[in-house]
């Protein structure tokens, strides 16, 4: 190894057999994340990380856990949490490889693999323990086979995720079993005010270290972000086509599609199959070995698509994507952030593609705000996506009709059940109390919701007509708020694409596209053969 390789490494403290691995996979000099926190890490102090995804965030905190731990050896050492399966396997893969020279010994825990092979695993003192909350949970309150209570390092990957309320009480029950003592490592792409102030993890405030990029934009500038607007009945067809033209000129690119759901995910994998548009897909209603074998045919090139929901938009680094496309923008400014984060990594080049419709303006704008970055178009031909609009349409529906609803629905029922009587408590009443729950959440969401669309209204006021369309400032009946959110929103969203001079034709577009979609449509119906009637046959 050449004297000057692995300098800056060696002087932020890295020590040469780490140098040497890093060499291995390629890795010279430290990125930004790095510089920035790994001698605070190693001199003992608490960390909050903040930087891009594909930044080097999984080696900021790997290599001063591997080259502590190297000094005195022991199980279990460090304990890494993360939101998802796919982010579990990739840490505990990255700790492996660095940690060669040490025989390290990582396990996972993550609900996808048989709890008691778990158990025996965390029985056998591994090194490492790399889980996401629930199961490890599970396994605390379960069992006594294993301690946590050496544990010099805890690692929240992905911080903002796991500090949101569906972790809260797993996080509980894990911070409950561990040393008062410890380092607390928090990294990921966006850290909010609720990480830093974490009333479940108090931090050291007296040996704590921030540290977040300078660059605000938060989407790397070798990353070419686009949009295609469709009409909302039409997304399928221009995915489709979207898909085709960037296939033209990168036949074989990995692309990763993201949507909003489960079975959205599951028909828009089955529809393209079924069109000879070869993907694979994941979601969180697959087992963990079908989500294995989907990742591995996507990594190995046997399948150059993977359709996703947001189950693979953290941390997931497979550096060969090419292209984002997003089937629909997600709610939040910063799973778009994410999402996007899955191509041009580490100083790649990447493009990002969402499909808008023009009840996506306001998102969109909430977006590119946050990003501080103005989309542009990727151009599609409306022509030629209209020929292929019925073959499309026709086979999104017969792909919705052979998917089993009821197999979706029994498998998210049955995880359930299965936490609930694990954690000793009546399923019925559990699942009472569920539906209040969500039935709350959903009354408070709605409300929420139309309160900051009167907001956003309130500020429209430019000329008469927006004025007028504001909603009235009375409260609304539940019974009317839903009617109240759908005009709120489309008339919002009709006055920012008024504005807007990428949007001001989208109507007039969008109708066009319509009226051929229907002809085409017509003239493939009339030349299709007609069936015979069948004759009344009558049985004596």
């Amino acid at each position: 190894m050449d004297n000057n390789e692995g300098k800056e490494f060696s002087e932020i403290g890295i020590k040469s057999w780490l140098i040497k691995q890093l060499h291995t996979l390629g890795i010279r000099t430290p990125t930004p994340i790095q510089k920035g926190c790994l001698s605070n890490i190693l001199a003992g102090n608490d960390c909050i990380g903040a930087a891009k995804t594909g930044s080097g965030k999984t080696f900021a905190f790997a290599l001063p856990i591997l080259q502590h731990l190297a000094e005195d050896p022991y199980g279990i050492f460090a304990l890494v949490l993360t939101p998802t399966h796919e982010l579990a396997y990739q840490i505990a893969d990255q700790f492996s490889i660095l940690g060669q020279p040490l025989k390290l010994r990582v396990c996972i825990v993550t609900g996808g693999s048989d709890q008691l092979e778990e158990s025996l695993k965390l029985a056998n003192k591994p090194h490492i323990v790399v889980a996401m909350p629930g199961r490890l949970a599970d396994h605390i309150t379960g069992c006594d086979t294993f301690s946590l209570r050496k544990v010099k390092y805890l690692v929240l990957d992905e911080a903002d995720r796991l500090f949101s309320e569906s972790f809260q009480d797993d996080l509980e029950t894990i911070f409950n079993a561990l040393p008062q003592k410890r380092q607390n490592l928090l990294f990921s792409a966006t850290i909010t005010e609720d990480v830093k102030e974490s009333k479940i993890l108090p931090l050291n405030k007296d040996k704590l270290h921030i540290w977040r990029e300078i660059d605000d934009q938060l989407t790397v500038s070798t990353l070419d972000q686009r949009y295609v607007v469709c009409p909302a009945y039409a997304r399928d067809v221009y995915l489709v086509q979207t898909l085709r033209k960037y296939r033209e000129t990168k036949p074989s690119s990995h692309i990763i599609v993201f949507t909003d759901t489960k079975k959205e995910c599951q028909v828009l994998s089955m529809m393209l199959n079924a069109i000879s548009m070869d993907n694979v897909c994941l979601h969180g209603f697959m087992r963990q070995k079908e989500r294995v074998a989907a990742l591995t045919q996507f990594r190995s090139n046997l399948k150059c698509t993977l359709v996703a929901t947001n189950v693979a938009a953290r941390g997931l680094d497979i550096p060969t994507v090419d292209l984002v496309i997003n089937h629909k923008l997600p709610l939040e400014p910063k799973e778009y952030i994410h999402r996007v984060g899955r191509t041009a990594r580490a100083g790649r080049s990447g493009m990002a593609i969402s499909l808008i419709t023009p009840y996506d303006i306001l998102r969109l704008g909430e977006i590119e705000a946050e990003i501080k970055t103005k989309l542009t178009e990727y151009k599609i031909d409306d022509d030629e996506a209209v020929k292929v609009f019925t073959t499309v349409s026709v086979t999104r529906r017969e792909q919705e009709a052979q998917l089993d609803n009821e197999e979706f629905e029994q498998r998210k029922k049955n995880y359930r059940i299965k936490r609930w009587i694990q954690a000793g408590v009546d399923p019925d009443v559990m699942e009472e109390g569920l539906e209040e729950m969500r039935r709350k959440r959903i009354k408070a969401a709605k409300k929420a919701k139309l309160a900051r669309i009167k907001q956003i209204q309130s500020k429209m006021k430019e000329d008469t007509e927006q004025r007028d369309n504001r909603l009235q400032q009375s409260e609304t009946e539940d019974g009317d708020i839903d009617a109240s959110i759908k005009d709120g929103m489309k008339k919002v969203n009709k006055s920012l694409m008024k504005k807007d001079d990428r949007f001001k034709n989208v109507i007039g577009k969008i109708s066009k596209i319509k009226r051929k979609a229907n002809t085409v449509k017509e003239i493939k119906t009339e030349n299709m053969p007609r069936k015979k009637k069948r004759k009344n046959v009558t049985v004596n």
